[in-house]
């Protein structure tokens, strides 16, 4: 399953995301991360020093989404600033005629 916008594919299919419980807000191309994680977790008591691998990996997988989302947006301002340099240049009528002064 691939998600509109993204280079990560979504490797946890929706019923093993409601299989393990993993929560609709976290449901994005990490959860495959956050399911061994959360396994860790539960058998370790939520000790703050356990499952560091884990925990690690799924940071780091969710980093690189929110900095490609913020690449996106990046290139979305500078197509909207580039559309509205265009737009003011030579696309606009002058409200008095240059001839009406002469």
């Amino acid at each position: 399953m691939e998600v509109e916008g993204s280079s990560k594919k979504m490797i946890a299919t929706q019923a093993e995301m409601v299989e393990n419980r993993v929560p609709i807000p976290y449901r994005d191309q990490c959860a495959h991360l956050l399911i061994p994680l959360n396994k860790c977790r539960q058998a370790e008591f939520y000790l703050p020093w356990k499952c560091e691998i884990e925990r690690h990996a799924y940071e780091k997988c969710e980093y690189e989404l929110v900095m490609e989302r913020m690449l996106q947006m990046q290139k979305i301002r500078e197509e909207e600033a580039k559309l509205k340099q265009a737009g003011k240049q030579g696309g606009s009528i002058p409200l008095i005629p240059k001839t009406a002064n002469a």
